[in-house]
This record gives C-alpha cells, structure tokens and sequence, in this order.
C-alpha cells in the first residue's frame, strides 16, 4: 500500500552551516534554547526516572571520554547548568530511536565516504557545526546539538553512521556523541576500530570510517556483542541477517544494500559514479514518498578534508580547513505527524523522537 499524496506537505528546510571555533559559548547556547523544548519532550518520553542520573551520566563520560570532559563541562554551564540539561548533553543511555540511512566507503584514491540520511525531515537538526574544542578542528552534522552523525577532522578521518535495523538496547552512549568523540580524538581508522571496540553503545549502529592513509572499513557496533569489522564497503540497517522485518521492508534496506554491494563490487564503478549511486533510487528515497525520505547526501572526502551536501538537483561544498558559514534553504516534502500510515511505512511503530 502506498500513501496518499495528501499525507505530505511541501515545507522549506534550511541548512546552516556556523562555525564555533575553540568555544561553546558561540552558537550552541541559543541552539540550545531554541531546541529545548523539543529535546527534552523526547528525553521524558519513557519517564524522568527511566533516564539515569546526572551522578551516573557524568561518571560514565568522564571515564568512558575523558577527553570530552571539560567541553561538556564547559557546555553545560553554557546552557544554563541544569540537572536535566546536563542529563541529557551527556549523551548516556538516551531514549531508543531508529534511523535509515546508507553508508559507502571508498578508500584510496580518492579516500571517500558517501551516505544517505534518511529521516523525518522535521525531526533533523540541520546543522553542519565547525569547532576546534580539543585543539583540532572538525566538520560535523550536529546532532542533540554537540553530538554528530558524519563528519570529518583535520587529520583526515571522516565518519558517518547508519541504524544497524536491530531492536536490542543497553546500556551505553548515545551514537552522536561516540561519533564527536571519534572526530575529536581519533586521528586514523584503526585508531577509531579501536576506540569502537571498548566504547559501550546504547543501540546497534553501522559505523563508516574512511582516512587520508588509505584505509576504509564500516564496523558493526551493538550493546550486545563485541565492535565487529565487516567484510563490506557498504551498509544499510542490517548486521547480518533482517532481525527487524518491519523495518527492513518500511526503509527497503534490503534493496538498498543489494544495489550498492553490485556498485562496489564492479570495477567498472569510480568514486565520483558510486556517489552519483546515492542520489537515485533506491539508494536515494524520494521524502515526497515515504516519511523517512532522503534528506541529504553528505560526500567527505578525507584528503582534502571537504564534505558535499548533495541533493538531486544542488550541491554545497564545505571544508574543514575554513571559516565555515552560510546557508542553503531547500524545498522538500515532510509527512503530515497525524495520518494514518500503511504498516509498512508509519513512522509512529518506529521509537523516534516526536516533534524534534
């Protein structure tokens, strides 16, 4: 069954870049406020008392992310300095939430890493975020507003990530900021393989990595079992066999996968062809027809320490190495919250954040 038009509507999204330097005090505290409301609706919505303690959410990062310490000290006193405030900025055991998206890797020559975020569009922060807050500067989408879901340092390492498509929570960090912490202190894949291997997660997730040495690998995370290193170039939201077929059929990971592992695997495809792979169907999904549509495709290319965000018909190019600002208002279509949706494609059997 395939939704009526009626349940989208056109709206105009704007993506910004901002660049906060050394400081948290620039940009992030009036994002914050901004964005609060709809945060913190999302981290109650199990229960105040289903959200670990500050004490506990703290401890963990400082002895988990020891690095990340005096930012999100510095952070939470730049926000206001609440208990909850700072519940939620650590990023420990956060409400369950299921994504798309797809992954590429494409390492030597040139080093590339290629995905899809697929999601509800109103549910998206929209925000590429420059910093340099442990001393090295990183391009990253932000995400729960310090943390990221692709991004790429001035050493060359370019991280992104895509939902593994399984059901299993523990206990662990929020994906976001295991992502900032990769950027922030890893400056080579095998240095990220091995901050994944000891870093616990809260839900299991496809993580790409590709570096200016030439080196690629996507690593399967869960809060389960050990940090794995695939034997592919490519992910959707599976690791291994479909553990969730409501949602391999809602975002046709299945179709997605199949098409990107025949791209990858002939030598015929170049780099410059599998990222073009990425804004057209099935990889690419159409947001005027289904709720969890393509939002954007982010291309980092990890020797020049640049990302393209790609859309069918635009483009915009940042760098790591700039003064990053600006902004680029699309047109796009996003699901009405209150229809009725087929099974197969509600949003509302999915654990996402409402209204974020």
């Amino acid at each position: 069954m395939t939704p009526s038009p009626a349940a989208f509507v056109e709206v105009d999204v704007t993506f910004r870049a901002l660049d906060a330097g050394s400081s948290v005090d620039r940009w992030l505290p009036g994002l914050f406020a901004a964005a609060w409301p709809s945060y913190l609706a999302w981290f109650l919505s199990e229960g105040e008392a289903a959200r670990p303690s500050y004490a506990e959410s703290a401890g963990q990062l400082r002895w988990h992310m020891p690095e990340l310490a005096g930012t999100y000290d510095a952070l939470v006193e730049a926000v206001g300095g609440g208990d909850l405030q700072a519940r939620f900025l650590s990023h420990w055991c956060p409400p369950p939430l299921a994504t798309a998206c797809s992954l590429g890797v494409w390492p030597g020559g040139p080093n590339m890493l290629v995905r899809n975020y697929d999601y509800p569009l109103q549910q998206c922060d929209t925000t590429v975020l420059a910093s340099a807050w442990q001393g090295p500067r990183v391009l990253a989408m932000s995400d729960c507003l310090w943390g990221a879901v692709d991004g790429v340092n001035e050493h060359g390492l370019a991280v992104a990530i895509a939902f593994g498509g399984r059901r299993v929570v523990g206990p662990g960090f929020g994906i976001g900021l295991v992502v900032r912490y990769l950027l922030e202190v890893a400056r080579s894949v095998a240095e990220a393989i091995e901050i994944l291997s000891r870093l616990p997660v809260s839900m299991a997730y496809n993580v790409g990595l590709v570096d200016r040495l030439g080196h690629g690998a996507i690593i399967a995370v869960a809060p389960d079992k050990p940090a794995v290193v695939t034997p592919s170039l490519t992910a959707g939201n599976r690791q291994g066999p479909t553990e969730w077929p409501e949602h391999a059929a809602m975002c046709a990971t299945v179709e997605r996968e199949e098409a990107l592992g025949v791209a990858i695997a002939d030598p015929q495809t170049t780099a410059a062809g599998l990222v073009a792979m990425f804004l057209r169907a099935p990889v690419w999904r159409d947001p005027a027809t289904t709720p969890w549509g393509t939002v954007y495709t982010a291309a980092y290319d990890a020797d020049w320490g640049t990302l393209d965000l790609l859309w069918p018909n635009d483009s915009w190019r940042l760098s790591v190495h700039d003064v990053v600002e600006g902004s680029r208002v699309r047109r796009s279509w996003a699901a009405v919250p209150d229809v009725v949706w087929p099974v197969e494609g509600d949003p509302s059997t999915m654990p996402v954040p409402v209204g974020w």
